[in-house]
């Protein structure tokens, strides 16, 4: 039975019933069941937040999902600590190693190209996590294409060095007789007059005057292209194909210590002073030839002279005086 209310009248003086108004029951029920329902889906919200409704197979996943983010993290550390060490070599690279070997250094374009304009991870998105995802493939395929520049880079520095340490072997850098075995630098590399004709006229070499058989060696690495008598006015001679456009020329030879074809190193005996051919006296006449073209040998004894040497010989070179063949 439901309850019946009842109020006051004053002006009766009597209690009076009060009659519900229509619908209002109606109204007071809807707002239970509203209120109730709006409270059963929070509850149930937080509900779905907790693992009491997970199967073991979804708490499995879910374990998987938050190791993967925490690997993720890794390796985008593990990334920033790459591109710093990358970084460091690319600055040597290009002002170090491409400046002593005189090569333009890569411009930042040329290492990081080929990632502008085509969204090429459009596979990627829509996902929880796709930002996270895109930024470390990204990140990935930067660091590898700036690796694989800067092994190229570093693969033409290493035949740059190796072809230059073949070059700073090759050339003619020593003195081909001995100091303590000189009596004398005869004649130097310019005009002179002829020991014959008394005639000045250009002698291509250098003089060196020292008794018959003392040692005569190679100026630079190379391969020794002739040695025999068939250049009329040398009489024994060698001569020497060092690469790079140098060669090596001596004349008036005893005798030989070399053949040709024989490929021979700085400071090689190749064969020993002697008089032979158009000579005034025992001596060694030196040439050296760079693409073609006689050159003053007296710029490339750095390998076997002191200062004090070299400034004395370049004395004794510049004199005008008469050659010995």
């Amino acid at each position: 039975m439901a309850e019946v209310k009842y109020y006051y009248d004053p002006e009766t003086l009597s209690y009076r019933k009060i009659d519900p108004k229509p619908g209002r029951k109606f109204r007071l029920t809807l707002l239970f069941v509203l209120s109730s329902l709006l409270f059963a889906l929070i509850g149930l919200f937080f509900f779905l937040q907790t693992d009491l409704l997970k199967t073991p197979q979804e708490l499995s996943l879910q374990r998987e999902l938050e190791n993967m983010k925490i690997q993720y993290k890794i390796v985008n550390n593990r990334l920033d600590l790459l591109e710093g060490v990358l970084q460091n070599v690319e600055e040597r690279d290009n002002n170090l190693y491409r400046v002593y070997f005189e090569v333009d250094p890569i411009p930042d374009e040329q290492r990081k190209a080929g990632f502008g304009g085509v969204n090429r991870y459009r596979n990627l998105e829509g996902y929880q996590n796709s930002e996270m995802i895109i930024n470390t493939k990204r990140r990935l395929d930067i660091l590898t294409k700036q690796l694989e520049v800067q092994s190229k880079s570093l693969d033409e520095i290493y035949l740059l060095a190796t072809e230059k340490e073949k070059l700073l072997r090759a050339i003619p850098a020593i003195q081909p007789v001995s100091n303590e075995d000189l009596t004398r630098m005869a004649s130097g590399f310019g005009w002179r007059s002829d020991p014959f004709t008394k005639v000045r006229k250009m002698h291509w070499g250098m003089d060196f005057t020292a008794p018959r058989g003392t040692p005569i060696y190679a100026t630079g690495d190379g391969v020794v292209k002739e040695a025999n008598n068939k250049m009329s006015g040398y009489g024994n001679h060698i001569l020497i194909d060092h690469g790079f456009g140098y060669q090596s020329f001596y004349a008036h030879l005893y005798k030989f210590n070399v053949r040709p074809r024989q490929r021979v190193k700085r400071g090689d005996l190749i064969g020993f002073v002697g008089n032979t051919g158009r000579s005034e006296a025992p001596h060694l006449h030196y040439e050296i030839f760079k693409d073609g073209v006689r050159i003053n040998p007296i710029n490339f004894y750095y390998g076997s002279l002191t200062a004090d040497e070299f400034a004395e010989i370049l004395r004794k070179a510049s004199l005008e005086n008469q050659s010995l063949d």
